[in-house]
């Protein structure tokens, strides 16, 4: 059975059943991955997942069920399972499902190459090779991998909204080793979009050259230190991050930033936005997981902190509107908060090499290590083993390791002296949430090293 006709059997049985508010969310999910080590394919996988999530009020309790078999059965199944669900929970709260009358964005479908799993395996292969070609210094134990993903999205509710959505893309990865003097040191690149468009041999000489610029690395003094952080580390530590800009967080007491909107909580120059529809993303979605329609938003501009993002729930409990970043990890997942497309805007500090100018002397970092048990995503506090070069005279100077910057992330936002304007998106995440910017200077941080 087809997810159209499950869907009309689901919203039958629920009308049988006498519910007047119910929603069901459907999410087909479809993946080719390749892995190569050592000259030859080492890992191969392909399927399609598809499931959907059936929510209804029942006295006033929103209830759950899920499943991923669409049968007349099963479609009755899910309303009974969330009825009973919902009637067995033991405390209160609001129940919401979007109201239609939003007005969503049309999206043109772009044309997208669908590899096929030996053109996705070439593709590993090229890369693979060209690591090893590109430099002597390449050695066994360099990986590559490719992959191709698709996801369709599908929302329905009795109060009229019938929504549907797709993205698609192809991304490649280059992580070679090079060795020198008895040292390993380890490179990355990576690329997504359109298959047809990826150059293999591109991808692998930047990952090749980030490997090999990190031979003859040295210790730093421990000290205070100018530091730049590379566009890269600008995503990443966003990533960390995000969720101090959650209205869940701040209502749970989760995030510093709770009460804040309105005031000053970054540098004048800092301007965070989320932008579902980023012309450089290969993930754009015109609503949200629970019907809502997406909308650009600066999060933070001129320093100023404007909008936590917020979902229905919590939009409703702060007496606001929800900004659209209701958003489901998965067909049965419960509606949580989370952006699409979340960076830092540039800030007129010019190339890469014009921001080295700007810093003088200090240290550009491109490696953070240990995010996730270094950095706390309540306090902001972070204490980081990186890696990076050493800045003199403004110029890219010798490239430096085993030093621990640290610091705290909502002091590094208002400490933000100048941001570059070498900006770029990763690619997706997992969640799809995809994190950029340009890199930035802050003025005296502290630095441990040898």
């Amino acid at each position: 059975m087809k997810y159209t006709e499950f869907k009309e059997r689901v919203m039958a049985a629920a009308a049988s059943r006498g519910l007047t508010e119910y929603e069901l969310y459907g999410e087909e999910k479809e993946n080719i991955s390749v892995e190569t080590l050592n000259h030859e394919i080492s890992a191969f996988s392909s399927g399609t997942v598809a499931g959907a999530c059936f929510r209804c009020v029942c006295q006033g309790k929103l209830g759950y069920a899920s499943t991923e078999l669409y049968t007349d059965s099963e479609a009755r199944r899910v309303v009974e399972a969330a009825m009973e669900n919902a009637c067995a929970l033991e405390t209160e709260g609001e129940a919401f499902l979007h109201e239609p009358g939003d007005c969503y964005r049309k999206m043109e479908q772009a044309q997208v190459t669908e590899p096929s799993a030996s053109q996705l395996k070439e593709l590993a292969m090229k890369i693979e090779e060209a690591a090893y070609g590109a430099d002597p210094r390449i050695v066994d134990g360099s990986q590559s991998s490719a992959d191709f993903r698709r996801n369709r999205i599908f929302l329905s509710n009795s109060k009229g909204l019938d929504l549907t959505h797709e993205n698609a893309y192809t991304a490649a990865y280059s992580f070679p080793i090079a060795r020198e003097g008895g040292e390993m040191f380890s490179g990355f690149d990576s690329k997504a979009g359109d298959y047809a468009a990826l150059d293999p041999v591109s991808i692998a000489q930047k990952g090749v050259e980030d490997a090999v610029s990190q031979i003859g690395a040295s210790a730093v003094p421990t000290g205070t230190y100018d530091v730049m952080f590379s566009s890269h580390m600008t995503a990443a530590m966003l990533q960390v991050y995000v969720n101090i800009f959650s209205a869940q967080a701040a209502q749970k007491g989760m995030s510093l930033l709770a009460g804040k909107e309105g005031e000053m909580t970054a540098a004048p120059c800092v301007t965070l936005t989320d932008d579902p529809f980023c012309q450089e993303s290969l993930v754009k979605m015109p609503f949200d997981g629970e019907g809502v329609a997406t909308v650009r938003k600066d999060v933070v501009k001129n320093g100023r902190l404007i909008t936590l993002l917020y979902n229905l729930a919590t939009a409703h409990k702060a007496g606001v509107a929800s900004t659209g970043n209701g958003v489901k990890a998965g067909y049965a997942a419960p509606v949580s908060i989370q952006p699409y497309n979340f960076y830092l805007e540039k800030g007129g500090g010019g190339t890469r090499e014009e921001m080295y100018e700007h810093l003088g002397n200090g240290i550009y970092i491109t490696e953070l290590n240990g995010m996730h048990a270094g950095a706390n995503p309540v306090t902001g506090d972070f204490s980081l083993a990186s890696a990076g070069f050493l800045i003199e005279n403004g110029k890219k100077s010798k490239p430096v390791r085993n030093f621990t910057v640290s610091g705290n992330f909502y002091q590094l936002l208002k400490d933000i002296a100048l941001v570059g304007d070498d900006w770029e998106l990763r690619p997706p995440m997992r969640g799809g949430a995809c994190f950029g910017g340009p890199s930035f200077i802050v003025r005296g941080m502290s630095i441990g090293g040898k």
